[in-house]
């Protein structure tokens, strides 16, 4: 028992490297950089989200670099590997984008298949684009090994005619440039200046709604979701987290230790209080599932009733992240909300501390800021994420309502069975005031890969629609997405949903505040309907695409491929 303290510092590793019998082992280690003494040290695996696929995570590799610094100097043995991306914003509106949502499970999957391959005693990992997240904390979670999160920051604003711009505004430039509003050369403009460099998206959109929700579960370190991808603070985050993770390791602190019901219960409260995307719903369900606890659609409903929406952050609000860093990032708004009793101050965190302990001495924002909201200001009283159900909702949907919308539509349905296909009627000039578009098929199992509908959504703006229209879907909507939308319907047309059997004149009910989503007519016609329809072939029946629908579970329950029976 000579190593027996080392063991408990390197519970897997161990298994890997040490006695005679692992000599073959060490031996294709030393090829990659090992030296004797590394052998006796915590290894540490940086999961890496690197690639020039997208701005997202152009820089990452840096980030990983430093991450591995901070692991190696604090006598520990880093390790970089590497997962994928894909970029919701290139593929936005293309057959492509099926794949995103899928991509956060093949994420989270190589994650786990090398962490669970090569012994490493703890994990920090690092993302950048909207499923990277999730992707990261559904591998953290299910391997269960001290694990730190570190998001790779988000992008600077760009620049036309004195405002500020982002991918967003590319996306509303196109509705405006089919509504005369703009002509070739100023969407020219604006195209080549929204993007200037590295970072995510940089509104309070899916990424840095997830940044802000991890942190608020206490799997980052404090202010990681609020650092511009490019900056020292971003560096140092990462170097931080390389240290802390064997911190963690030391103290046994495990994944399950921290990410409890009342954890994910803070998450919820930031998202809300943020304003963040409807995708936190879909994103947080499954990191719940991962980790066996029991968050349900009920539960955003249940705190959404008591926490206010504070944020006046795009895309319904004004402000981007680089100002909300400005001003002191989540810290201050967590402390707001924890001294009024809306956050679980005995949460552990990341940082061995507690929830109230991390913010016992943050600052509050400076006087005069407008970013956020104070309690008794709100920009809505109580939660923009508003679970309806109802006859077309069943199993439940999520609708993203700020209030500037509206709380209740009524209109007449126009059908479409694809995204592309409600797009090019929105362009055309098709859809006009009073319509509810209804874009079925696009589901988890049905599109499947369930793709964000921010092209039709942007246009519906840049068409100057917003308030005119609705748009409700079993797809999911971007972060980015703003207006009258509903998304994430269950069960999914494909499943022989309600949406199937929608017709073009039907009248359809969107009430915020009675929390229904209603296809008037009778159960009887409905019954009728159903009996009538029929399932349509999969449009996939080869590949990664139909594996994840044979495997996929609804939306309403995180759209989870490992869903216990």
């Amino acid at each position: 028992m000579a190593h027996s303290d080392d063991h408990n510092t390197r519970p897997f590793s161990s298994l890997v490297v040490d006695g005679m019998e692992r000599a073959p082992s060490r031996a294709m280690l030393h090829a990659v950089g090992f030296k004797n003494e590394d052998f006796k040290k915590p290894q540490i695996g940086i999961a890496s989200t690197w690639s020039m696929v997208t701005p997202c995570n152009m820089h990452i590799n840096k980030l990983a670099d430093s991450a591995a610094t901070g692991v190696d100097n604090a006598n520990g043995k880093a390790v970089i590997f590497n997962t994928i991306t894909i970029s919701d914003g290139i593929s936005m509106g293309t057959e492509g984008m099926k794949y995103s949502l899928v991509s956060r499970e093949v994420i989270a999957d190589s994650i786990e298949t090398v962490v669970g391959c090569q012994g490493f005693d703890g994990i920090v990992a690092i993302g950048g684009c909207d499923k990277n997240m999730p992707g990261c904390m559904i591998g953290i979670s299910r391997l269960n090994r001290p694990a730190i999160f570190v998001y790779g920051g988000t992008i600077m604003p760009g620049c036309h005619k004195d405002k500020k711009l982002d991918v967003v505004s590319v996306f509303e430039a196109v509705g405006a440039r089919a509504n005369n509003q703009i002509d070739d050369a100023e969407l020219a403009e604006i195209e080549a200046k929204a993007i200037p460099g590295a970072g995510s998206c940089g509104g309070m959109y899916t990424a840095n709604t997830m940044a802000s929700a991890i942190e608020a579960l206490g799997m980052s370190l404090p202010n990681s979701s609020a650092q511009a991808a490019i900056s020292i603070d971003k560096r140092l985050d990462c170097e931080r987290a390389g240290a802390a993770v064997l911190e963690l390791i030391k103290n046994n602190i495990k994944p399950s230790d921290i990410m409890t019901k009342a954890a994910f219960e803070n998450a919820i409260t930031i998202v809300i209080a943020l304003g963040g995307s409807t995708n936190a719903v879909l994103h947080i369900l499954a990191m719940a599932n991962a980790g066996n606890v029991d968050i349900t659609l009920d539960d955003f409903t249940r705190i959404g009733k008591r926490v206010p929406m504070l944020a006046d952050l795009k895309p319904s609000g004004r402000y981007l992240m680089t100002e909300l860093i400005e001003i002191g990032g989540i810290q201050p708004l967590m402390k707001i909300l924890l001294d009024k009793g809306l956050l679980h101050g005995d949460c552990l965190t990341v940082t061995g501390k507690t929830l109230a302990e991390n913010l016992a001495d943050v600052k509050p924002y400076p006087e005069g800021q407008d970013v956020i909201h104070s309690l008794d200001n709100p920009i809505k009283k109580d939660s923009h994420l508003v679970v309806l159900y109802g006859n077309l909702a069943p199993g439940g949907s999520v609708a993203k309502i700020t209030g500037k919308e509206g709380l209740r539509f009524v209109g007449t349905a126009k059908v479409f069975d694809a995204e592309e296909q409600a797009l090019h009627s929105i362009l055309n000039g098709d859809i006009v005031k009073g319509d509810v578009i209804v874009i079925r098929y696009e589901g988890p199992k049905g599109g499947p890969g369930m793709r964000e509908m921010l092209s039709p959504t942007s246009a519906i703006m840049g068409k100057g629609l917003g308030k005119e229209v609705a748009l409700i879907t079993d797809g999911r909507f971007s972060g980015g997405t703003h207006g009258f939308v509903v998304g994430h319907i269950t069960p999914e047309a494909y499943v022989g949903g309600p949406l199937a059997i929608i017709e073009n004149g039907d009248t359809i009910i969107i009430d915020a505040e009675t929390n229904e989503l209603k296809l008037v007519i009778t159960e009887h016609e409905i019954a009728q309907r159903l009996e009538s329809w029929t399932q349509p072939a999969p449009r996939y029946t080869r590949g990664v695409l139909a594996k994840y629908a044979k495997l996929v579970s609804s939306a309403s329950l995180g759209a989870v491929t490992d869903l216990l029976d």
